[in-house]
């Protein structure tokens, strides 16, 4: 593996930036850039906690305080910069360019609409700017000859009273850009279980759920993002792994004991949307050490769980899907066989009818040959 001058990968002689992704677990309030951040501050009232010029560096640090709790503070600055039509479209738009550089040709972007309501949008008004921004962004990127789709994951904040009206914004917006349902905030202490009624909704519907479980709460979250939420997919889910007994290990052979959470989640191709940098920032492998290597990301691979790698928080980790992949690369030795079985994974658990999850699948496999 080595790095060129302008910060890509090359692995086995391919370009990892270039190679076709998939990103299931990506922030739009964790993504928007920097840069934007400072101009847009002023004129939404945001009071900057340093210069412009250090901000990239101040998101980062922050971030990096080994608990969710304090992860998530960053985040007033750049939900602060998000409240109205324009801005939200803008930070909308540049998170789609931001996506196709990074090589990313499907991508869901998950937000809460009710945290950008204070200069007058309504929810259905900011789902609407979030959505033109990511049209907008899509055309663009085609123009440059990149093909990439986004869809909208509607988040509901699990310790907020609005999670039923959210669910209901987010169906009423299906077919329409939004794909999926989400809960997200604080973990510990909110589990799935609270809103069983939303979730009951939503199954009643046919909608889509995946669940932020299994970062900051450990296996009881998980159970109940799969009982309660319905959840096709487990935002994170890294805590996982406390379920499974490693016995043994003999050069790569390793004998594992599984729970029967751990084997519901394995057997059923479960996906995990494992965010290797964000789950180090916010200490959710603390059990398992404090470096890339020590993630149980390899041990979940490893016995054949639907393992998917993603950025969380671009901006506030300063990485990209290019970056994650390239850590996972160096840590664990992974080649191009391996890196694509992540996107594969990614693929096939996309909230996308199997026709076109079965056409992105294609893609994937394409680009990697080539």
């Amino acid at each position: 593996m080595s790095i060129d001058q302008h910060g890509d990968v090359t692995i086995e002689g391919a370009s990892l930036r270039a190679l076709p992704k998939v990103s299931l677990h990506d922030h739009l309030d964790g993504g928007v850039r920097p840069t934007t951040v400072a101009e847009l501050a002023e004129g939404a009232g945001v009071e900057l906690p340093v210069g412009a010029d250090g901000l990239a560096d101040w998101f980062a640090e922050q971030s990096d305080a080994g608990s969710l709790e304090e992860y998530l503070k960053t985040f007033d600055v750049t939900v602060g910069v998000m409240q109205t039509r324009e801005n939200l479209q803008r930070v909308a738009r540049e998170f789609v360019a931001d996506l196709a550089a990074d090589g990313v040709i499907y991508g869901e972007v998950r937000w809460a609409p009710e945290q950008h309501l204070t200069r007058g949008l309504t929810l259905d008004e900011a789902v609407e700017a979030v959505q033109d921004g990511i049209e907008e962004g899509e055309d663009a990127a085609e123009q440059d000859g990149h093909d990439i789709r986004v869809g909208q994951l509607i988040s509901g904040l699990r310790h907020s009273n609005h999670v039923r009206e959210v669910a209901e914004l987010a169906v009423a917006w299906r077919g329409r850009g939004v794909v999926g349902f989400d809960i997200a905030g604080p973990e510990d202490g909110f589990a799935p279980a609270l809103h069983r009624d939303v979730f009951d909704y939503l199954a009643a519907e046919f909608f889509p759920t995946t669940i932020h479980a299994g970062e900051a709460a450990g296996l009881d979250s998980i159970r109940s993002a799969l009982l309660d939420g319905r959840a096709l997919r487990l935002g994170h889910g890294v805590r996982l792994a406390s379920d499974l007994d490693v016995i043994s290990r003999s050069g790569e052979e390793v004998m594992v004991q599984f729970g029967d959470l751990a084997r519901w989640v394995r057997d059923r191709e479960i996906t995990l949307e494992l965010s290797p940098s964000s789950n180090l920032q916010t200490g959710a492998i603390q059990a398992w050490g404090e470096t890339i290597e020590d993630h149980p990301f390899d041990l979940l691979y490893q016995l054949g769980f639907s393992v998917t790698v993603n950025v969380d928080n671009r901006t506030m980790s300063r990485t990209s899907l290019t970056r994650e992949l390239a850590l996972l690369s160096q840590a664990f030795g992974y080649g191009l066989d391996d890196l694509e079985a992540f996107q594969l994974n990614a693929a096939a658990g996309a909230f996308l009818p199997v026709e076109e999850r079965e056409e992105l699948i294609e893609l994937i496999a394409a680009g990697f040959q080539a």
